[in-house]
């Protein structure tokens, strides 16, 4: 086991997420089934609570891009404008301080975005 030197912020959509997906496809997951598992973004590792809400600020809109990018790739739905309250009530957020690798493989890295 080794410690990863990364915090984590644990996300799953709310009703409304639910609703911008449902209102242009119809064959969408239902909300239960959309937050059976939740997403796990890892940040910098956070020495205190506190700092939370900064690593918050620095990367809510790069976790709403990435969610709203797995249903419509191109933006074509997407609300108007992205905020941080949108964030906010779209996503119920949980704050992980540490995170353990049990694996024995190396961890991989494929950046998504340049």
């Amino acid at each position: 086991m080794k410690l990863l030197n990364r915090s984590g912020l644990s996300i799953r959509p709310l009703q409304p997420y639910a609703d911008w997906l449902h209102s242009f496809n119809t064959e969408a997951p239902s909300l239960d089934e959309l937050r059976a598992e939740a997403m796990l973004y890892l940040i910098d590792e956070v020495e205190v609570e506190e700092d939370f809400a900064k690593a918050i600020d620095r990367h809510w809109r790069t976790i709403f891009e990435n969610e709203l990018e797995a249903w419509d790739e191109f933006g074509d739905h997407w609300p108007e404008p992205l905020a941080p309250e949108l964030f906010e009530i779209w996503f119920e957020l949980d704050i992980q301080l540490m995170s353990f690798d049990l694996s024995d493989a190396a961890l991989m890295r494929a950046p998504l975005k340049s």
